[in-house]
């Protein structure tokens, strides 16, 4: 049928329709369109007084005084200018520093959090109310690991005081709003969303950050991010930045792990973290092939630390800690940030996959000291001290002979084509190596550049306690478990290495 421009202008529609139908698009209500909030001057107006600028100044020795800057006079910065180069020195031949960040109350009585970047090494503390008033504050509490500072202020009346909203609640795409001091201009409100939650910075071991788009400069840091409530759910602390000026990347603290910290500074004055006693390293696709346990999760146990809450149990060398306390752990950072974030002394459930069967066993927690935290420091990936004296377990020999049917010398080729060289570890090879009497196991001689073994870090003087979680007490048992897990078609070896000292950790050797 042939129709005219007519007939073909009336009939569109409803051949239009009709598709529509067909494709289902009219059959639902389209949704309106998200709108951002119209205002946020009300919710704004209720904060705003409680959030102060931290102003600091400290002490440096004179190495020469520099040019002055020349400004117009009459110029709104002449004041700033003079302030800061002219009246700078002290008695003492010292130059004054100052510096400006952002505070928030949380107590009428005069609690006030901030950064601790922003009041590290002060001489002098001060927080500048929205009301031009000052008040004198003093350092209660910090903790450089989360970047977190508690002051207190003496007010001659009650404050205005915000309150903590539980971050875990907000989704990626919610509203916030930032106030705070951005380049010492007080009062300055930005809003965005939240644009990812958990990131890792490499800040601290604790690393949990939102990120936001919300407008975050210098000066910005300890002050307050707030949801669309009022509350508090991020204590603004970093940003992504080539220029020093916002570009939309900026990072807070999520109230779920700075809530208990500020508690504990304003009631003991420091932090007292959770500790669980092991050394921890990630689990790789190749160790959770090695491990039987599916694909990589978790936080594996490479060392008990003697005198730690677990050195008789019930957790081992080898485990793999899926779960703390009903928190799931993803990686190794999940692990010690739940733990520290655990109350000293608790009993908590852990999941475990041991020989690739899951257990749950119970823990006492004890307490990480400072002395124990800064060693955690230098160990990455660790949670705990490591071990001092190599108590890896040794499984007894029950006096039968073991009947190997792999052919001695398929073993010896098995060794060298991951590129080690390996031999007995006798009161030689520990003068040579510096290895500790407490190590147990086989000693590395060589390794071919190149190798499988090389590429995995391995190098003369380590030992090699276990392959394939069986104790190695003569060279040919690494040579006939290689070859063993070849013939069963196995892509990797998982083997445990001990340094000189006894320090253990878990890598999976390529076999193919």
């Amino acid at each position: 049928m042939t129709l005219t421009t007519a007939q073909s202008r009336r009939l569109l529609p409803a051949l239009l329709i009709g598709t529509a139908l067909a494709f289902g698009t009219l059959a639902q209500p389209v949704p309106a369109l998200a709108q951002g909030p119209e205002s946020v001057a009300d919710l704004a107006q209720g904060l705003l007084g409680a959030v102060v600028n931290i102003s600091t100044s400290q002490s440096v020795k004179e190495e020469g005084e520099g040019p002055v800057p020349k400004v117009p006079e009459g110029s709104p910065f002449q004041e700033l200018f003079e302030d800061f180069f002219k009246n700078r020195g002290d008695d003492g031949g010292n130059n004054k520093v100052n510096s400006l960040g952002s505070g928030f109350v949380i107590d009428p009585k005069g609690f006030i959090v901030t950064n601790n970047h922003v009041i590290e090494n002060a001489d002098d503390i001060e927080a500048i109310f929205p009301d031009g008033s000052k008040l004198k504050a003093k350092l209660i509490g910090t903790d450089p690991k989360t970047d977190l500072s508690v002051l207190k202020v003496e007010p001659p009346a009650p404050l205005t005081a915000v309150k903590f909203g539980d971050s875990r609640k907000m989704r990626i795409g919610d509203w916030v709003m930032a106030i705070g001091n951005p380049f010492g201009l007080g009062g300055s409100v930005t809003v965005g969303i939240i644009s990812a939650s958990g990131r890792n910075i490499n800040a601290g071991p604790y690393d949990n950050f939102i990120q936001t788009d919300a407008a975050i400069n210098k000066g910005n840091s300890g002050g307050p991010l707030f949801n669309m409530k009022g509350e508090v759910i991020g204590i603004n602390t970093a940003i992504i930045s080539p220029s020093g000026g916002s570009i939309g990347i900026g990072f807070s603290v999520p109230t779920e792990l700075a809530e208990n910290v500020i508690k504990q500074l304003i009631e003991f004055g420091e932090t007292r973290r959770g500790w669980l006693g092991v050394r921890i390293q990630p689990v790789t696709d190749e160790v959770a092939g090695g491990l039987k346990i599916g694909k990589a999760r978790g936080a594996l146990v490479s060392g008990i630390v003697k005198g730690g809450p677990v050195e008789n149990g019930p957790i081992k060398v080898g485990d793999v800690i899926v779960t703390f306390d009903g928190k799931a752990v993803h990686e190794t950072r999940d692990l010690m940030r739940v733990v520290a974030e655990s109350a000293v002394g608790s009993e908590v459930e852990v999941k475990i996959l041991r020989d690739g069967k899951e257990e749950t066993v119970k823990v006492k927690l004890g307490r990480l000291e400072d002395d124990k935290a800064a060693e955690v420091a230098a160990s990455e990936g660790s949670d705990v001290l490591p071990p001092e004296d190599g108590e890896e377990a040794v499984p007894e020999d029950d006096g039968g002979e073991q009947q190997s049917p792999v052919d001695p010398q398929e073993g010896v080729r098995a060794v060298e084509a991951v590129g080690l060289g390996i031999g007995v570890l006798d009161d030689a090879a520990r003068k040579t190596y510096s290895i500790a009497e407490s190590v147990e196991g086989v000693v590395i001689t060589s390794v071919k550049p190149g190798s499988a073994a090389a590429e995995k870090g391995l190098k003369p003087g380590q030992v090699i306690v276990e392959v394939a979680q069986e104790f190695m007490e003569a060279p040919e048992d690494v040579g006939e478990t290689i070859a063993s897990l070849k013939s069963q078609g196995r892509r990797s070896a998982h083997v445990m290495i001990a340094d000189a000292e006894g320090n253990l950790r878990h890598v999976a050797i390529p076999l193919e």
